[in-house]
């Protein structure tokens, strides 16, 4: 599972070997660690094969045929509960949601649906119905989240692609914590249906993988939107595995240390991954500068939209009442905001967004670390409230917050490791639309610096 979805699909497509081994392979694995991580919610081991068997009957359909992929708990699979990371829903869904449906569309079999904090409101994977996830790095520590057991997954090979939602960092931060790439597209690049939006103009859904190739592939056969879907990115001119072949040219960029959110502090590793990192970029040719970013405040849209994107989800649910008590509190407060609070909240994120826009008119990137804080120890939510879960939780949003409420594009890229054996991670972050740098630089550095042979040693079951 190591070699990534498109040496996989590759091998299904040349004979060497079949859909149904990659699954049996995956499951095997699944089986082998998944009890000590808990990166899976659900694993779908027969279906999975029998969608295998199908794939293996078809000539090829699609660049991911016969491919394994792992969707997080807040996205449709047909014929699963929807469990948003709890136990309130009960009753599986008739459909897959647009991006699965994608997937398959493409060859890949869907085997299993990855855990996730109730609602996806932390950036730990833990919660009451479903325990705690795990970093395969050091399984005393949190994966990130809240696309925490999608990242788990793939961290340890267990898939080679997993499905996430970035949020307000969501994809970014476990892909930080677990040593992964992953982009957070432009608003409205891939599609949210059967839902119009995903916590309203905060939330996207993406990709996590070991390889920049691996995330442009995946986006060949996401992108796209439906009528459904509240917003609609600008189309992009080539195919993003097209993009990749291309060099970006001399790019300016702009890095800094400084948070977007006030009172957090980097940890130094994370400033010595980001000065190794700017090195590297003056090495390619690139022309990079400390900046002072002058970040807007965006807490006020960010907690509109966060408090508007929990009830409406929580509305949706079967039985509120086993809601957990922390988020019971979280929906309660979220009745106190009218709606035309909530719409507020996204003009006023648009506003915040054409200021970020003139930052990129003297430069093209924003490089950035993307946590704060080295990963915790999981258990940061045993018994913590919201106001104790919020607290814990702004060291891990400091960096990327932001970029959710203004919708451009940021990506987590692996930097190596630091001296606490974890994973380290910058952030690139690009215009708007402007995806394509973005992949391009950091296909740069995965090319002088690779991270795709890091791997960690996850203890068996």
């Amino acid at each position: 599972m190591y070699l990534g979805v498109e040496r996989q699909a590759e091998l299904v497509r040349s004979g060497k070997t079949t859909s149904r081994a990659l699954v049996e392979a995956a499951l095997r694995r699944i089986a082998r660690f998944d009890a000590a991580l808990g990166a899976f919610r659900v694993v779908l081991a027969e279906q999975a094969l029998a969608e295998a068997d199908v794939r293996d009957a078809q000539r090829p359909v699609g660049p991911l045929h016969g491919v394994p992929v792992a969707v997080k708990d807040e996205l449709d699979v047909a014929g699963q509960v929807t469990t948003f990371g709890g136990s309130a829903n009960r009753s599986p869904v008739a459909a897959d949601a647009e991006a699965v449906r994608r997937l398959r569309a493409a060859g890949a079999v869907i085997i299993g649906k990855t855990a996730m904090p109730e609602f996806g409101q932390w950036p730990f994977t833990e919660s009451a119905a479903h325990g705690h996830t795990r970093n395969p790095w050091d399984t005393t520590r949190t994966p990130g989240g809240s696309s925490g057991g999608s990242a788990a997954a793939v961290a340890a090979g267990l898939v080679g692609a997993a499905l996430g939602g970035d949020g307000g960092g969501s994809l970014r931060i476990p892909a930080a914590c677990c040593g992964l790439f992953a982009l957070k597209p432009q608003r409205g690049r891939v599609s949210t249906a059967p839902n119009a939006h995903l916590w309203y103009a905060l939330g996207t859904v993406g990709p996590l993988t070991r390889t920049v190739r691996d995330t442009a592939l995946l986006y060949d056969v996401l992108a796209g939107t439906t009528p459904t879907d509240r917003w609609n990115a600008r189309p992009t001119a080539v195919r993003w595995t097209e993009a990749l072949e291309t060099p970006p040219g001399r790019l300016r960029i702009g890095w800094s240390a400084r948070p977007a959110v006030p009172g957090v502090r980097p940890d130094p590793a994370h400033v010595e991954a980001l000065r190794e990192t700017v090195r590297a970029l003056r090495e390619l040719g690139h022309d990079v500068r400390e900046v002072d970013p002058r970040y807007p405040d965006a807490t006020a849209p960010f907690v509109a939209q966060f408090c508007g994107g929990v009830r409406a989800e929580a509305d949706t649910v079967e039985r509120p009442d086993l809601l957990e008590r922390r988020t019971r509190r979280t929906v309660a407060l979220a009745r106190l905001l009218p709606e035309s609070a909530v719409e507020a909240g996204i003009r006023a994120g648009e506003r915040l967004a054409a200021r970020v826009d003139r930052m990129f008119t003297s430069m093209d990137l924003l490089l950035t670390p993307v946590i704060a804080a080295r990963p915790r120890q999981v258990g940061a939510l045993d018994g913590a409230g919201l106001l104790t879960a919020l607290v814990r939780s702004r060291p891990m949003v400091a960096y990327t917050a932001l970029w959710n409420v203004t919708g451009h594009p940021a990506a987590a890229v692996p930097a190596g490791l630091g001296p606490d054996g974890l994973p380290l991670s910058v952030q690139l972050v690009g215009r708007r639309d402007g995806e394509a740098s973005v992949l391009r630089v950091a296909a740069q550095l995965e090319a002088v610096r690779p991270w795709a042979p890091l791997r960690p040693e996850p203890p068996s079951a």
